[in-house]
């Protein structure tokens, strides 16, 4: 039975790819990240980077170290004492892993800045995939990802400039984008490791659909494109467009997790306490 500062890691991954998410911790020593970490966790040193900054207000933190042991305790009871919400996951990367959730490969994600944000840039005026993946990256990889909207014949040259990633343009060196009939989302959901989440999967099909003018793959499709497009006319600035899309994609991903065989009737379904 976990302790009463402990949450499993079935609760934590219900959580992650929500606007309730944690801020995940990742305590394990920074060579061991490389191999994979938690869905959306920023490593134990980038936190303290970021805290400096002050966190949000009323909010909480998962802390994960291997095996849930001191490591993990000690820093939860060191944020507890500044009046921050902390918890441990318990069993740490370890038990998660034995449970056979999923860890995000860190192979190709850009370095964080001084700041600990990774930074990814693509072109202005973003519709779908420009939307899609960006809220992707902050609900699964990175919550303080920066993203820069440029003209297009300046993605590759900023991206090298500010030691970020490309994304959602063709070019030679450009490893995030479309690949055959997949667009870039789907790519970063196969290449991040977390095409084994269903409801990502499912998403990633309307994103495939909207995005690439076939809405024959998911009758929701076209609703998402609608959302999308409307969305591109409502705002000038594509960061606060991008704002707005992600609670568009934070609706359809829980419409993925929970909804899908749903139909409108009269009867209310409220969601369930704080927690999703």
């Amino acid at each position: 039975m976990p302790a009463p500062t402990s949450i499993t890691g079935e609760k934590v991954f219900r959580l992650i790819g929500t606007p309730q998410a944690p801020l995940v911790i990742d305590a394990r020593p920074t060579p061991t990240l490389a191999a994979g970490s938690l869905p959306s966790a920023v490593p134990y040193e980038v936190f303290k980077t970021r805290e400096a900054t002050g966190l949000s207000p009323g909010a909480s933190v998962v802390v994960a170290c291997e095996d849930g042991g001191a490591r993990s305790h000690g820093i939860a009871a060191l944020l507890r004492a500044r009046g921050v919400g902390a918890e441990v996951l318990d069993g740490g990367v370890g038990a998660w892993s034995r449970d056979g959730l999923p860890l995000v490969s860190g192979r190709r994600l850009p370095a964080r800045n001084d700041r600990g944000q990774s930074i990814w840039v693509t072109r202005a005026r973003p519709k779908v995939d420009r939307i899609a993946c960006p809220w992707l990256i902050r609900r699964f990889v990175d919550p303080f990802a920066l993203f820069l909207f440029v003209p297009p014949s300046e993605v590759e040259k900023v991206a090298k400039d500010f030691d970020g990633a490309a994304f959602d343009i063709e070019g030679a060196g450009v490893f995030w984008s479309h690949r055959g009939d997949l667009c870039t989302f789907d790519v970063m959901v196969e290449e991040l490791g977390l095409s084994g989440i269903p409801a990502l999967k499912r998403l990633a099909l309307l994103v495939r659909g909207a995005d690439t003018d076939r809405p024959d793959l998911a009758p929701e499709a076209a609703g998402l494109l609608a959302a999308s497009l409307g969305l591109s006319r409502m705002f000038t600035d594509d960061l606060a467009q991008l704002d707005a899309g992600m609670l568009v994609y934070d609706a359809f991903y829980r419409w993925a997790r929970d909804a899908m065989g749903e139909s409108h009737t009269w009867v209310s379904h409220q969601p369930k306490g704080g927690r999703a």
